[in-house]
């Protein structure tokens, strides 16, 4: 997102009234002013952004697969008698 856009350069101006206001009122020099105009500009671009993300809708997860049954191999028990040996 370019920090020229009219969105952000509106905003960037309504954050740097204050300081404009300050040095016309004779509270911040030139030089102090000029400073911190760019950091207007980008708490302009910074808030647009957090703003645009918040807005923007979510995007939703597709599943890769069908969930499909699971199954387990177990040996099978044999079937004779031997297995189960009888106490005489």
């Amino acid at each position: 997102m370019s920090p020229f856009r009219w969105d952000v350069l509106l905003v960037g101006f309504v954050l740097a009234l204050p300081v404009l206001a300050l040095g016309l009122r004779g509270d911040l020099s030139t030089e102090e002013m000029m400073t911190r105009l760019p950091w207007c500009l980008g708490a302009g671009w910074g808030a647009v952004a957090l703003l645009r993300y918040a807005v923007s809708p979510r995007t939703p997860v597709k599943p890769t697969k069908p969930a499909g049954r699971v199954t387990v191999s177990t040996p099978a028990a044999p079937d004779t008698d031997d297995a189960h040996p009888t106490r005489d």
